[in-house]
């Protein structure tokens, strides 16, 4: 079960955020770029470091990739995803995740923002951590 920080949020807001972080997961899952695109600020940057490699996109490019790569789902790859933890404090949340998928085990750090009544992610930091060599 994640970790969810108490603070002043409500139960709704909790809501919100795993139905936002749902529509993460199952369009990274799938490829769908549509529901991917709408979990997203437009103004969304996104930085990591993959393989030893920098990484930052914009979330067009970053949308863009996912929609030109061969799904997770279509590869008939189990879906294994989860989210790890959950802070919220007043419009703003940070949510841990981590995916498994297409050969990486991504772990994110996501910045939500709560505006007009809408969560988005506006900023996603991630890291792929690669298994341990064996002693």
């Amino acid at each position: 079960m994640p970790q969810a920080a108490a603070n002043s949020s409500s139960s709704s807001d909790y809501e919100a955020i795993f139905a936002l972080i749902d529509v993460y997961f199952q369009s990274i899952y799938t490829g769908d770029s549509a529901a991917l695109r709408s979990a997203f600020h437009p103004h969304c940057r996104l930085f990591a470091d993959v393989n030893g490699a920098p990484y930052e996109k914009s979330v067009d490019q970053y949308v863009e990739g996912v929609a030109n790569r061969k799904s997770p789902l279509g590869l008939g790859e189990p879906f294994r995803m989860k989210v790890l933890g959950v802070e919220t404090l007043g419009v703003i949340a940070l949510v841990r995740t981590r995916q498994q998928m297409l050969g990486f085990d991504y772990h994110d750090y996501l910045t939500l923002l709560n505006r007009d009544g809408r969560w988005q992610i506006v900023s996603k930091t991630f890291v792929h951590l690669a298994p341990a060599p064996a002693a």
